[in-house]
């Protein structure tokens, strides 16, 4: 089998083509949560937290090359806050994906519950059976005297 065919085979495959699907709706989907953690959800906070930028909250570690007197670049950064908005940002996407997937096994359930009427036939199958057992409660009767 050529590779070029192998190739063909693993593209066309559904796994393949979601996947690919799955990875473009997941970036879409990250830049909409961001800009509903930026723009919604950290102003909200702020109001509690005195106005707070979380992703400018940084430290700035000592620099050992500035210490010595010589000149040195900008000394490394410890920017804690940008952890702090990751965190809320993955719980967000977290709540939303859940919901999600709630919404859908709800949806899944309601498909899967067994219909509230009869089907035309299970009420002929049930006529039937009533007819049997009539003839069978029939042919007894004359039979048993006492």
């Amino acid at each position: 089998m050529s590779l070029l065919q192998e190739f063909k085979e693993f593209a066309i495959k559904g796994n393949a083509v979601e996947l690919a699907v799955g990875v473009v709706v997941g970036g879409a989907f990250s830049k909409i949560v961001c800009a509903i953690v930026e723009n919604l959800i950290m102003p909200l906070i702020s109001l509690f937290t005195g106005g707070v930028n979380f992703t400018s909250l940084s430290i700035k570690l000592a620099n050992p090359v500035a210490l010595a007197g010589l000149p040195s670049p900008e000394p490394a950064t410890f920017a804690y806050g940008k952890f702090i908005q990751a965190t809320v940002d993955f719980f967000v996407v977290a709540l939303v994906l859940f919901l999600i997937v709630k919404a859908l096994n709800k949806l899944k359930k309601a498909e899967a519950a067994p219909p509230t009427t009869p089907s035309t036939e299970q009420v002929l199958l049930t006529e039937i059976r009533d007819l049997l057992l009539q003839r069978q409660g029939a042919a007894a009767s004359p039979g048993s005297r006492n």
